[in-house]
């Protein structure tokens, strides 16, 4: 996994979109957002990612900086929660 803080989340959210479109979902369904980061200076390249995916979206969204993540690697945790209409 790359160490940019702009290549991960870009990773991120198409692996978010590969699961969501194999529940039968869009980016649209998204209604929560949680985004964990290991350096605040990474938070305006990391938003910037996030939004070329989920334009016109807007999402109760939170953003934490954590020390460290589920991986030392990551630079970059986004936790999504998506509505799906029947």
């Amino acid at each position: 996994m790359s160490h940019d803080p702009v290549k991960q989340p870009h990773k991120v959210m198409q692996n978010i979109r590969e699961l969501i479109e194999e529940a039968v979902g869009s980016m649209g369904h998204f209604v929560k957002v949680v985004v964990y980061i290991t350096d605040v200076r990474h938070r305006e390249d990391v938003y910037r990612t996030m939004g070329e995916y989920i334009k016109g979206v807007h999402p109760v969204s939170t953003g934490l900086v954590v020390q460290t993540p589920a991986r030392p690697e990551r630079l970059v945790e986004i936790d999504i929660t998506a509505v799906i209409p029947e």
